[in-house]
C-alpha cells in the first residue's frame, strides 16, 4: 500500500507539472530530500526516480515556462566556479574510482542550486520551495522523534523510514538538518500564504519543532546538540526578555537531564573529555594529517582523498580503583577516516582554492541576508513585512549548518545547497521588485488641501 501511495503521488505530480511545470521542481526538491524510490519496494525502487524529476524540472522550466524575470547572481556564479573546480579535480583525483562515486552526486546537486533560483521569479514560488523543502524533511523527522518518545534511539542505532545511513537519513546530518529548519518553521507559521497563520498551523508548528530538538536525542549525536546550543544563543540576542528566557531554558534543561537515557549524557560527556573518546580524538588526528597533506598538496586530493591518510594518535581512559584514579594512555593507530568536517573536507578534496570559493559562497550568502534584513526591517506596507524575517531565517539556518558542518562532512549536502539557492533566488526576487514598489510609492497622487488640513 505505501509503495502504491508513493507512486501514485508522484505519477500526480507528473501529471500536475504539464500545466503548472514549476511543480516538477518541487517534486525533485520532495524526491531528492525524502528518497521515496528508498522506501519503496516495488516500482519506484526499479526506476530512475530522481533522475526523471531532474530531467523534467529543467525542461519544463526550459520549453513551457516564464523566464522574463530570471536572473544569474554572483553566487550563482561562485556555484559555476566550485562545479567546474571539482570536475577539475576528479579527473586527477588521488582515488580516481572513488572520486567518481562521489561526484556522480554532487554535479547534480550543484547545477540544481545554480538553477533552482531561476525559477523562483514570485514570492508563492519562494514559499512553495521551503514549505516542500520543510515538509519533506519533517516526514524523517516526525518518524525519528516518535521513535525516540518510545525509547528506540541510540547512536547509530536510531532507524528512520529505512534502514539506511547515506543523506539526511545519517544521524548527525539529520540532526544539524533538524535544528537548521526550525527558523523556517517559525517564518512559515507566521508569514506562510499557502496554509495562513491559524491555531492550527501553529499546533503543528509547536510539535514539528519539538520534533527536530528530539532529532539529537534519538540520534545521540553531538552536532545536533552544538546546533541547538547555538540557535538559543541566536534567538536570545534579539529577544526582549532574553534573562526570563534563558532562566527558563536551563530550567527546562535541569528538568529533562534525569530522563535522559544514560547513553545519551555519556555520549555528551565526551565534547569536554574529547580525549577519552576514540571518535574525537581520531578526527582531530584526521584534521591535522589533511594540514600536512595539503602543505605538499596545495590544490587537494580530489573527492574521497582521506582514504589515503595513515593515523597515529593517543586517548587516554581513567581507570579508577577505590578511591584511586589513574589516567592510562594509549596509542591508537587507524587508516582511511573521513575528514568529519566540512571545512577539512573542502580543504583535503579541494585544496585551499576550492575551500576559498565555498567559504565566498558561504559568507557571502550571510552578508546579503544581512543586507535584505536591514533593507527591509522597518517596512510597514501590507506586503513588505515577510521579506525580512525570511530573510533572517535563511540566514540563521546558514549559521547553524556552518557551525554543525566543523563536525560533518556535508559541504557538498543537497539540502544545503537548495537552501543557497532559496537565498539566491530571494536576493534576486527582492532585487527586481524593490524599484517597483518604490516607483508606485512616487506615483501616487498628492492628496487634496482641504484633506491634508482635516487629517492634520
Amino acid at each position: 500500500m505505501i509503495d502504491l501511495c508513493l507512486t501514485a503521488f508522484l505519477c500526480l505530480y507528473l501529471a500536475l507539472g504539464l500545466k503548472r511545470p514549476f511543480l516538477w521542481v518541487l517534486a525533485y526538491l520532495y524526491v531528492d530530500i525524502l528518497a521515496p524510490q528508498v522506501i519503496s519496494w516495488g516500482i519506484l525502487s526499479h526506476l530512475p526516480t530522481s533522475l526523471i524529476f531532474f530531467t523534467a524540472s529543467f525542461a519544463g522550466w526550459l520549453l513551457l515556462d516564464d523566464k522574463s524575470d530570471s536572473r544569474f547572481t554572483f553566487r550563482q556564479f561562485l556555484i559555476v566556479l566550485l562545479l567546474l573546480y571539482c570536475a577539475y579535480s576528479t579527473i586527477t583525483a588521488d582515488f580516481p574510482v572513488e572520486a567518481a562515486a562521489k561526484w556522480s552526486w554532487v554535479w547534480k546537486a550543484l547545477i540544481f542550486a545554480i538553477f533552482l533560483p531561476l525559477t523562483l521569479r514570485t514570492r508563492l514560488r519562494i514559499e512553495a520551495v521551503i514549505l516542500v523543502m520543510v515538509l519533506a524533511a519533517s516526514a524523517i523527522i516526525i518518524d525519528g522523534a516518535i521513535k525516540t518518545l518510545g525509547g528506540g534511539g541510540g547512536y547509530g542505532a536510531l532507524r528512520f523510514f529505512v534502514d539506511n545511513n547515506t543523506g539526511l537519513y545519517e544521524g548527525s546530518i539529520i540532526s544539524c538538518v533538524a535544528i537548521a529548519i526550525i527558523p523556517l518553521i517559525l517564518w512559515l507559521a507566521r508569514h506562510g500564504t499557502v496554509f495562513p497563520s491559524d491555531w492550527r498551523v501553529w499546533t503543528f508548528a509547536v510539535a514539528l519543532i519539538f520534533s527536530c530538538a528530539l532529532i539529537p536525542i534519538g540520534t545521540q549525536a553531538r552536532t545536533g546538540l552544538v546546533c541547538l546550543g547555538i540557535l538559543a544563543v541566536l534567538y536570545l540576542r534579539t529577544a526582549k526578555h532574553r534573562f526570563l528566557i534563558m532562566a527558563l531554558m536551563a530550567g527546562s534543561v535541569a528538568l529533562a537531564v534525569p530522563f535522559l537515557p544514560a547513553s545519551y549524557t555519556a555520549r555528551m560527556g565526551t565534547i569536554e573529555n574529547n580525549q577519552s573518546d576514540k571518535s574525537a580524538s581520531t578526527r582531530l588526528a584526521v584534521w591535522k594529517w589533511t594540514l600536512g597533506y595539503v602543505g605538499d598538496h596545495p590544490f587537494g586530493g580530489g573527492f574521497e582523498a582521506y582514504l589515503g591518510n595513515s593515523l597515529r594518535f593517543e586517548t587516554v581512559q581513567a581507570q579508577t580503583s577505590g578511591n584511586t584514579t589513574i589516567l592510562v594512555t594509549q596509542t591508537q593507530e587507524d587508516g582511511s577516516r573521513a575528514f568529519h568536517s566540512s571545512y577539512f573536507e573542502m580543504l583535503g578534496e579541494q585544496g585551499i582554492p576550492g575551500l576559498l570559493i565555498w567559504l565566498t559562497l558561504q559568507i557571502s550568502g550571510l552578508i546579503q541576508m544581512e543586507i535584505l534584513r536591514r533593507r527591509w526591517k522597518k517596512r510597514t506596507g501590507p506586503d513588505e513585512q515577510w521579506q525580512a524575517p525570511l530573510a533572517v531565517s535563511l540566514q540563521l539556518a546558514q549559521v547553524i549548518y556552518l557551525f554543525g558542518s566543523l563536525f560533518v562532512g556535508i559541504a557538498f549536502q543537497p539540502f544545503i545547497l537548495m537552501l543557497i539557492g532559496v537565498q539566491c533566488g530571494l536576493w534576486s526576487y527582492l532585487g527586481r521588485v524593490e524599484p517597483k514598489l518604490a516607483g508606485r510609492i512616487m506615483q501616487r497622487p498628492p492628496m487634496r488641501p482641504g484633506v491634508a488640513a482635516v487629517t492634520a
